[in-house]
């Protein structure tokens, strides 16, 4: 029905796209409600002019509030925007994103703000996507070139990277070189305090 496909279509924009740690809760729900309210007439087809508008805006709201669950995830300190472009499909651009975005190494490395660019490589290397070519990856630190053709950007300084991963807000970009799909998750470091919440929180 098209109630379906925009619960699908949202939650796969916003709430299907964040992690913490990779651990969903058995009560993690997204529900879509409508009052019935408005008197406008119900829309019933993707084909209706208002449907793309309706869809836009649930999106915007969705990803809010998505990203704000983030923000206040367990002992976070940075909220990190993890986009991989230039793959083959959509599924292979999710796989490497929730690589990356569920690397311990990785996590811990932008709690200590610490470019190393070694782990990030490493977690994409981990994604056991098919036929992965690492002289095609590239590796950006919002807009510091950090690797290319898999390895470290000969105009590339540590002080750069380091001066990204100091930040709260912090955006890897990964280029796969084979393919137009991308996708995009938002997670955040794993700091100490997350380690003592969830060891504790019981006690």
């Amino acid at each position: 029905s098209i109630l379906q496909e925009v619960v699908k279509t949202v939650a796969d924009a916003s709430y299907n796209r964040v992690t913490v740690d990779g651990d969903t809760s058995t009560n993690d729900s997204f529900v879509l409600i409508s009052t019935g309210r408005n008197q406008a007439d119900p829309i019933v087809s993707a084909d209706d002019p208002r449907y793309d508008d309706l869809l836009d805006a649930l999106i915007e709201v969705a990803q809010k509030l998505s990203q704000a669950m983030v923000r206040d995830g367990e002992g976070a300190s940075k909220f990190i925007t993890i986009t991989v472009e230039d793959a083959r499909d959509e599924e292979e651009a999710l796989k490497v994103a929730y690589a990356v975005a569920h690397s311990p190494l990785v996590k811990t490395a932008f709690y200590a703000s610490d470019p190393n660019l070694g782990r990030i490589l490493a977690a994409v290397g981990n994604s056991k996507i098919a036929d992965l070519d690492p002289t095609k990856v590239t590796l950006w630190l919002d807009d510091v070139l950090v690797a290319r053709n898999g390895g470290r950007a000969q105009e590339y300084e540590e002080i750069q990277g380091q001066t990204v991963m100091a930040q709260d807000e912090i955006t890897v970009r990964i280029s796969l070189g084979r393919g137009d799909a991308s996708e995009t998750v938002w997670t955040t470091d794993l700091s100490h305090d997350y380690v003592s919440i969830n060891a504790d929180y019981r006690s």
